[in-house]
């Protein structure tokens, strides 16, 4: 009899444990709907604007659909002059960092996604496949001839962006209609540069920072990580893990969104199930997609180890704009993605603390966003 109770005991504790995920949302923030950056390696750009996007409506009120692609295209000069002057000692390809769209936006400035959609053709789907292979062809010919014999290798390139993505002059005008508190569109116009727009955005570009946590450099530091898509050498701040993860709640907590970088290849981050986690047990990795199990301890020098070993990649960049708890109280972030509609749970993925904190390579967010005592630390 006893042994009875003691295996029904047993088969409710295991039945009790791995039980369907019910979420429930503990903070959201205002941020524009999903959408798809299609056959494009611009996630960089897509999730940036988006966070750009949610601190216009943080700061402002007004939602403003900014161009994705203007990012891109103008990134992608950048790139070949670097490609080009490094002598193709330097990464050249779809990816990029959240730190290239500030950057664009210094150069550059922004504009709306009416002024620039960054396709000759509206009813068809972002395609950078063959546009990618033309531009490299166009640096790698710069590179093995030499810019003195290739003399009009920056006119070749700039023309394919065009064919591909359409013309945009920086100094074209951009129509803007002035809103009123009650959303209602007044008739005065203004006429304005990208970079004069920038400015009607009210964002401080330099209020945006990156942070991350390694243990091969010192903690409250800034570094260049040395990943292949960081061709720009952008700066990090370098925190301990659960100080990293300690900031990236309190920025939520205080209204802020996050730029996410993270690596997406693992086995259980699904695109099906809108879920990312981390097993403790191998032996759960498709249950846990389903069915709450339990999660492994990341420590630093695990987190540095998978770094190290490869098996953690900057894969795929997201915008971390909530958080949910599941009927456990276990907790999430709410992750914006920008694969459409229809993947995950309507464009969105759950992903898991000990997910963030084993995958993330970093986020960006403003740096009002951080705890008093890290913001000290860093001395910003």
């Amino acid at each position: 009899m006893n042994k009875l109770i003691v295996i029904v005991a047993i088969l409710f504790s295991s039945v009790g444990f791995s039980q369907a995920y019910e979420f429930h949302s503990t903070k959201e923030i205002e941020a524009l709907p999903v959408i798809s950056q299609d056959q494009t390696g611009s996630c960089w750009s897509f999730s940036t604007t988006s966070f750009l996007e949610a601190e216009i409506i943080r700061v402002t009120g007004k939602k403003t659909d900014l161009s994705e692609m203007y990012n891109v295209r103008n990134t992608y000069l950048d790139k070949a002059e670097n490609y080009v002057m490094r002598q193709g000692k330097a990464q050249f390809g779809e990816g990029g960092l959240s730190h290239d769209v500030i950057n664009s936006a210094r150069k550059y400035g922004m504009v709306p996604e009416t002024n620039f959609t960054g396709k000759n053709n509206p009813d068809l789907q972002f395609n950078h496949s063959k546009m990618v292979a033309e531009l490299e062809a166009v640096v790698k010919k710069a590179v093995a001839e030499t810019p003195k014999k290739y003399p009009n290798w920056k006119a070749d390139y700039a023309a394919i962006l065009d064919a591909y993505m359409g013309k945009f002059n920086e100094d074209e005008k951009i129509t803007q209609q002035n809103q009123s508190i009650d959303n209602k569109i007044e008739s005065k116009v203004k006429a304005l540069t990208p970079k004069q727009f920038l400015g009607t955005t009210k964002l401080n570009l330099d209020d945006y920072i990156t942070i991350t946590s390694f243990t091969n450099e010192p903690f409250y530091s800034k570094f260049i990580l040395s990943i292949p898509d960081n061709f720009a050498n952008g700066y990090l701040y370098n925190l301990p893990l659960d100080e990293f993860i300690l900031n990236i709640d309190n920025a939520l907590e205080n209204g802020y969104t996050l730029a996410l970088d993270t690596d997406v290849s693992e086995l259980t981050f699904s695109e099906k199930e809108g879920i990312a986690v981390i097993p403790e047990y191998e032996e759960d990795n498709k249950s846990i997609l389903t069915e709450i199990k339990p999660e492994k301890n990341i420590t630093p020098e695990y987190r540095q180890a998978e770094f190290e070993n490869f098996n953690t990649q900057d894969d795929h960049l997201m915008h971390i704009v909530g958080k949910v708890a599941d009927q456990k109280g276990n907790h999430y972030y709410k992750v914006k993605n920008s694969w459409g509609t229809k993947s995950g749970k309507n464009g969105f993925i759950y992903i898991s603390i000990p997910y963030v904190k084993l995958k993330a390579i970093s986020v960006m967010l403003n740096k009002n966003g951080l705890s008093k005592k890290t913001k000290a630390a860093l001395k910003i």
